[in-house]
């Protein structure tokens, strides 16, 4: 019996949800009339026959409609408003799969973790696929492998790797092979997985509920020093690349002067530090230094398998580090398979495997990102003893790393390294290297004719503008675009907030020589509208500081101990992104007077989790916290003592010519007639905020397009018609008892 088929119109479809991972959205009556379940896979035939799976469209949009993204309706051959015919595919699991990309991300990306990022995907010989994972309507037992799979990607590409296009070379079957972790992944002419044969079972059929079956993927072969980077190579490693090498020199070759002094050395190290910072690149390095092999596992995949094939893939893994000795078993991102919260049998396992592998005179070199995931079982002193932590690298270093990235880079003159450096606080290792990549690719795309191409500062410019540092993909961190020079008005706010926050920041060096301890954060405070987010962004900017931004109650969660995990959380993302503005803003709903919450204690519990945050054993640097609020006298007291928020910054509305500088800022791109008197205006606006302000000079704007769509200016009318509009919002009660507060504190 034929398989019924429908002929619909494709239409692109923006949604971030659904970009570049194979997914078609199709009416629901579309559904019903196929025969179709929304995850099912489905054959589409354009120009070209490819395949996507399918999701359920809202009700509301036509049911004639395909709506596909950019990179499906490529693979289809056409473009938006062209003819698809749609018609149901048999779920039939891909035996192998090979694609090629570009170099340095087959380079960076093993044939596992490829795997992980393509589960739940049907794809066709010929095809374009992404690195995204398809997590539309992913099972939720494979949730915590894409995350893991994300985390991965980001540390080994960096940031590219949400743009990065692959192809696929062949596949089985040609057209629509779903991915499962039972197919075969590899690279044209590199590595690939190894598979333990075609799934077929019922929970394969079901893109929703890809299987995880057993089966080793990797052999035994141990990696050599010819692929391993040059620890000269890993600029800001050095140091940690010493002490890994005394220690694996010692271990593998000087044992009989351990013998002869009565005592051994234990050869298990943890290596942490930001996702994307070098761990692995350093342990390979130091491997090839010391003339001993790697045996690669990633501890993710391993996750993803049985208990009883993870245990087996361990065991083979950790037999043939000890048959090839010297060698190293490297194992990436631990915490997936010895989580801290509730470890399961294979953590158990490993840690069985780790201490016979030791006893044995191998080494164990274990890496993660997020040491305090770690199972601190495993941390013992017979396990992984030694700790060595890669810091984030400061603007020297990201100089000294990107005179290393860009050695084979032809440079323009105009090219200020120094710059670049300064302009990426939070980049990792593997950041930079997203961003040369970035550069030369809008290099390329500027001089595609030239004879002798070379990569401008202008082209540096315009990567910093989509590649973004790794320490931001879970957070609302981000660089801003506006200084303090664009803040209207409030000089001495500005030269406190300068003091306070800007200097610790630029220059640490001076407060350690004079034996200073830098300010731990500022409580921004004033009536709502007068700039104080606005001027925490501007701060960020002037200090060219990464800012991560949370209102108060976004941190408060109804379950015991999600708040204090959150508050924590976001601690440690702003140390990783050093240096650092955290961002408190409505603190007052985060960290009210303990002792009077009616919440079951969740508030004093963050109150606690905060304080020790901000004057705890782990110091802060390069980590300025600014909060902000509207009710000062809300707060708790502890929090505003010296050592925590101890400068108290009043932020009050502005005044006559304040108000004039806020709408001149305001109307900067504004093209005001010549009867528009801007300082006149400046001192009528008593009662008007900088929003205000702002929103005026917005207003007239739309009051000159209401007049006419065609306006090249805005009059003095316009101005007029907007002030009928737009109303002061201050509370002359609230401002007179801010002040009231204000006086009592200076």
């Amino acid at each position: 019996m034929a398989e019924p088929d429908l002929t619909l119109t494709a239409t692109l479809r923006p949604a971030a949800l659904d970009a570049r991972r194979g997914v078609v959205r199709l009416h629901p009556e579309v559904l019903t009339a196929l025969a179709l379940r929304p995850g099912d896979p489905v054959r589409l035939t354009g120009r070209r026959v490819t395949a996507g799976i399918a999701a359920a469209a809202e009700p509301s949009t036509s049911g004639a409609l395909l709506h596909a993204d950019d990179l499906l309706l490529g693979n289809l051959g056409m473009r938006a408003g062209g003819q698809v015919t749609v018609s149901p595919l048999p779920a039939t699991p891909a035996r192998r799969l090979t694609l090629s990309g570009p170099a340095a991300v087959v380079a960076a990306v093993p044939p596992e973790m490829l795997r992980l990022a393509l589960l739940g995907k049907v794809v066709t010989a010929g095809d374009d696929v992404s690195l995204l994972p398809q997590d539309v309507l992913p099972d939720a037992a494979v949730r915590g492998l894409i995350e893991a799979a994300r985390r991965s990607l980001a540390s080994s590409v960096g940031y590219a790797w949400t743009s990065t296009l692959l192809t696929v070379v062949s596949a089985e079957p040609a057209v629509g092979a779903l991915v499962t972790m039972d197919t075969v992944v590899g690279w044209e002419h590199g590595a690939a997985t190894r598979g333990s044969g075609p799934a077929s079972s019922a929970s394969t059929a079901r893109v929703s509920a890809p299987t995880a079956p057993a089966g080793p993927e990797a052999d035994g072969d141990l990696l050599g020093p010819e692929d391993a980077p040059d620890v000269d190579e890993l600029p800001g490693l050095r140091a940690q690349a010493e002490e890994l090498t005394e220690l694996l020199d010692l271990g593998f070759h000087h044992r009989e002067v351990l013998g002869r002094l009565g005592t051994t050395v234990s050869l298990g190290v943890l290596v942490e530090g930001p996702a994307g910072s070098g761990k692995s690149a350093l342990v390979r390095a130091v491997a090839a230094r010391v003339g001993a092999g790697v045996r690669p596992l990633w501890a993710p995949e391993l996750a993803a398998l049985g208990n009883d094939a993870a245990a087996r893939r361990l065991r083979e893994a950790a037999s043939a580090v000890r048959a090839g000795a010297p060698a190293v078993l490297l194992v990436t991102d631990v915490e997936s398979i010895a989580p801290a919260d509730e470890p399961g049998p294979l953590a158990t396992v490993f840690r069985q495997v780790v201490a016979e592998t030791l006893r044995a005179g191998a080494a164990v070199v274990c890496t993660s990102g997020r040491p305090e995931a770690v199972d601190p079982a495993l941390r013992g002193p017979d396990l992984l003893a030694l700790r060595i932590t890669v810091p984030l690298p400061d603007a020297a270093l990201r100089r000294e790393q990107l005179t290393v990235l860009t050695r084979e880079v032809p440079l323009a003159g105009d090219v200020r390294l120094d710059e670049v450096a300064a302009r990426t606080p939070g980049f990792v290792a593997a950041d930079l290297a997203a961003l040369v990549r970035e550069a030369g690719v809008r290099a390329a795309l500027r001089q595609k004719t030239a004879q002798t191409p070379t990569v401008a500062m202008a082209d540096f410019t315009a990567a910093l503008e989509v590649v973004r540092p790794t320490t931001m993909s879970a957070s609302t961190l981000e660089l801003a675009s506006v200084t303090l020079d664009d803040v209207g008005g409030l000089h001495e706010v500005k030269q406190t907030l300068t003091e306070s926050v800007l200097w610790p920041l630029t220059y640490p060096d001076t407060f350690a020589r004079l034996g200073v301890t830098p300010p731990r954060g500022v409580l921004l405070y004033g009536p709502p509208g007068c700039g104080k987010t606005y001027l925490v962004t501007a701060l960020a900017g002037s200090g060219r500081a990464n800012v991560l931004s949370v209102k108060g109650a976004e941190l408060l969660s109804k379950w015991v101990g999600e708040s204090e995990r959150a508050v924590r959380e976001l601690f440690r993302r702003a140390r990783q992104a050093a240096p650092t503005l955290v961002f408190l803003d409505e603190v007052d709903a985060l960290a009210p007077v303990r002792g009077q919450a009616t919440d079951g204690g969740t508030t004093d519990r963050v109150v606690a989790a905060l304080l020790t945050e901000l004057d705890g054993v782990e110091a802060l640097r390069n980590v300025v916290v600014v909060g902000a609020t509207n009710r000062p006298e809300l707060v708790d007291p502890a929090l505003l003592r010296p050592g925590r928020l101890e400068r108290l910054v009043y932020v009050p509305p502005p005044d006559g010519p304040a108000r004039t500088e806020i709408l001149r800022a305001s109307a900067r791109d504004v093209p005001l007639a010549p009867d528009v008197d801007l300082d006149a205006l400046g001192t009528e606006l008593d009662g008007f905020s900088a929003a205000d302000c702002a929103a005026l000079i917005r207003e007239a704007a739309l009051a000159a397009m209401r007049e006419s769509l065609e306006a090249s200016t805005v009059t003095a009318a316009h101005v007029e018609a907007a002030r009928d509009r737009v109303r002061p919002s201050l509370d002359p009660v609230q401002l007179a008892h801010l002040e009231s507060y204000a006086a009592g504190r200076s």
